[in-house]
This record gives structure tokens, sequence and C-alpha cells, in this order.
């Protein structure tokens, strides 16, 4: 039996070591950039949106969240076209997708909740050459990817860097040997800021939710000192009678 429970405990940590052999970098997240998250939105527009939808948000609870009006959202985030009511669908048929691809792509509403800011970030910056696969591609995390690079012209091509690591050939980095259309540190902001808008799709009144609970915990506090008070208040007279009672007898 304790042998069954200590298998079960370390599980988590055999799972994580078995699927963490290439490490994952850091999503600077900040749900209160709003200037990061507008050019998260028109970064997943112009280069997600054509494949996969987001189907939980409209584009105006974004005027609202972001600060700004409702003609800029149409004029700068919205593809062309969109109501203000709208929510970000694809316009892709999902026929035509499962034709294409042999499955209809996704909705990334809650992607960042599923698979986290990290790995998302890492994601996308880890796509590499491999001839061998049909897209022509790979990615360093999720092996076997079953779709293409959408980012190739902005970040340019990788290619993989093995080592042998106990008689193993492992993944370890990826090498740039093609300079795409932004700089190093100018795609990782891009990317960035893509990743905090997902975050945001996933959970759009989290910000509301953090401010609104230090007044709920607040409340819950004073309302146990409360309770407490009054508790005592109630159960003093009953106290009393019992102490009489046992002195009397």
């Amino acid at each position: 039996m304790r042998k069954l429970i200590t298998i079960l405990l370390m599980l988590p940590f055999v799972v994580m070591a078995a699927g963490g052999e290439y490490k994952l970098d850091e999503a600077e997240i900040d749900l209160t950039d709003s200037l990061s998250l507008q050019r998260g939105a028109k970064n997943y527009v112009n280069y997600c949106l054509g494949c996969h939808s987001a189907k939980h948000i409209r584009y105006i609870r974004m005027a609202y969240d972001f600060g700004i009006e409702e003609e800029q959202v149409l004029e700068e985030i919205a593809p062309e076209g969109a109501s203000i009511y709208d929510t970000m669908h694809s316009a892709m048929n999902g026929h035509d997708a499962e034709r294409w691809f042999g499955i209809e792509p996704p909705d990334l509403s809650l992607i960042a909740r599923s698979r986290g800011a990290d790995w998302l970030y890492t994601y996308l910056r880890s796509f590499y050459i491999d001839k061998t696969k049909t897209l022509g591609v790979n990615n360093a995390i999720l092996k076997d990817v079953g779709m293409p690079n959408p980012l190739w012209q902005l970040q340019g091509l990788q290619q993989a860097v093995y080592r042998n690591i106990s008689g193993k050939e492992q993944l370890t980095k990826l090498r740039l040997i093609e300079s795409g259309e932004l700089a190093p540190k100018e795609f990782d902001r891009f990317v960035n800021d893509l990743v905090n808008f997902l975050v945001y799709v996933g959970e759009p009144h989290q910000l509301e939710r953090k401010r609104i609970g230090k007044y709920v915990l607040f409340y819950l506090l004073l309302f146990t000192v409360v309770a407490y008070l009054l508790k005592k208040e109630y159960w003093k007279d009953i106290h009393k009678k019992e102490s009489t009672w046992g002195n009397l007898r």
C-alpha cells in the first residue's frame, strides 16, 4: 500500500520529466497593458484568424476592456466587414479545413488556460525545418505538429541542434539559419503580445475578478468576526444556565 501511494505521488513528476526535455521560456503577461493587448489582437486577426476562431470574445468587449473606441477596434483590429458585435469567427469553412488539413483547426478561446502562457510562447517560437514531414516543419515542444509555421516570414527559418544525452539524441536548442522580417527581439515581443491577448481571451474578466475579490475577502473576514461575536452573545446565557445548574447539583 505504501509503495502504491509513493508511485501515485511521484507520477506527476515522472510525466513532467518525460515531457520536459525542451525548456519552456517565460512569457511576460500583463493584462493591464492595453497597447500590448491591442497589438496582440491585431496579430491574431492577421496571422491566426484565417484558420482558428476565438468565438468566446466579441469585438465590442475588446473596446470596453482595452479602453478604446469601437470605431478604433473596427479600423485597427477587426477584419474588414466585421461588426462590432461579432465574435472572432474564422472565415475558413469546416468542411474545407478537414479536406485540407485532415481536421478542423480548433477554436483558441481557451488555449491559454489549457496549455499555459509559457507553453504557447515557446511553441510559437519553436518551429524548425524538418524535411521528413509533409509540411516541412516540426516543433520542439510538440513533436509531429500538424500545422505549418504561420509566422515563418516574420521569424525566419530555424534548424534543430541535437545532443547525445545518455546515449539518446535529444533536441537541445534551435539555431536561426535564415533571418525573417523581424529581428529576434522584435519577434519575441510580437509573440508575447499575441500570447498576452490569448491569456486575456481565456478570461476577459480576470482583472475585474481580482479587483472585486479583494472586497469579497474583506467582507468574508468582517462577516466572520461579526458571526463570532454573535455566537458568543447567543451562547452567553446558555453557558450561564449550565454553570448555575452545575452549582445546584
